[in-house]
């Protein structure tokens, strides 16, 4: 799923937050799912990622999901009776060509080993997903649907991967997962990006799904959760309530750091005040690190 936050990059403030007249910061009009849930996350990441939108060295994990789920997306264009193993390999092929010189990709930097590991892991993937659904039984409607929905003065936007009927007529929303699926206790968590879509499929299109599923491409486990109206009641109250707090820290400029686990996969660990950090400098290093992996990647290919 893609991140939206309408917010351009801006230097660094130098204005104290006790005596600003202005937002320290700019205020985001709009939220996705995934920065809603950074934002409750770590503050403070939220501001690198999505305030200043300072860009992240790409990772092989996510760039490994992106691949895949355009393969998928590019399977799901093809005739029902067209989407077999072979096809989706095909498919695979030509995500990959198409990322063969995106940044995301470029900026791993992968040799000949490592280009032909990302593949191997791409195919075990897509492999794993043939054991899990039947494509050409599948009733698809949408792909890679965006929508929108108003939330007073703020705008939810999200990108659904696919939107398809059941047998009954009714609306699935379905999620590509290529991580690890969750363990029980935080099962319901992994499921608020999704609830987050049937909120916007009933605010959209007037009808909320009978099913939301996720499905776990790495280990072939499928989660499913019928939505409710108290579950789509409820990401409309939590997001008001999400965005109020990020309205608040952009006015004061207090992004507070969160420490956990997660820390140790932030692009950002370097200039974190919670690790001795000068958030500060993030604006101008961050980007020079960026384009100097990115330039690097661009020559060793």
């Amino acid at each position: 799923m893609s991140d939206v936050v309408d917010a351009q990059p801006i230097t660094s403030p130098t204005r104290a937050p006790s005596v600003a007249s202005e937002p320290v910061w700019p205020i985001p009009s709009s939220l996705s799912p995934s920065r809603v849930s950074a934002f409750t996350s770590c503050p403070m990441q939220f501001r690198f990622s999505s305030v200043q939108r300072l860009p992240e060295p790409p990772g092989v994990a996510t760039t490994r999901g992106s691949v895949v789920h355009r393969a998928l997306e590019l399977l799901f264009e093809l005739a029902p009776p067209e989407r077999t193993p072979a096809a989706l390999t095909g498919m695979l092929d030509r995500a990959l060509e198409e990322y063969a010189t995106d940044a995301d990709y470029v900026g791993l930097r992968l040799d000949e080993a490592g280009a032909t590991s990302f593949r191997s892991d791409c195919d075990r993937l897509i492999e794993k997903y043939f054991d899990m659904e039947d494509p050409t039984k599948v009733r698809d409607i949408g792909l890679e649907v965006r929508m929108a929905a108003d939330v007073g003065s703020l705008e939810l936007r999200g990108i659904i991967d696919r939107l398809e009927l059941d047998d009954n007529g009714d609306l699935v929303v379905t999620d590509y997962k290529t991580g690890r699926a969750p363990s029980g206790r935080y099962e319901q968590k992994s499921l608020a990006g999704v609830h987050f879509y049937s909120f916007l499929c009933e605010a959209v299109l007037g009808k909320r799904p009978a099913k939301i599923r996720l499905m776990y491409l790495s280990n072939g486990e499928t989660i499913e959760t019928i939505p409710s109206q108290q579950s789509v009641r409820f990401i409309n109250t939590r997001t008001t309530a999400v965005w109020k707090a990020v309205e608040r820290a952009c006015t004061t400029g207090d992004f507070r750091p969160n420490q956990s686990r997660l820390c140790d996969w932030c692009s950002f660990k370097q200039w974190c005040p919670a690790f001795g950090g000068d958030p500060d400098l993030a604006a101008t290093e961050a980007v020079a690190a960026h384009e100097a992996l990115v330039a690097d990647g661009a020559r060793a290919s």
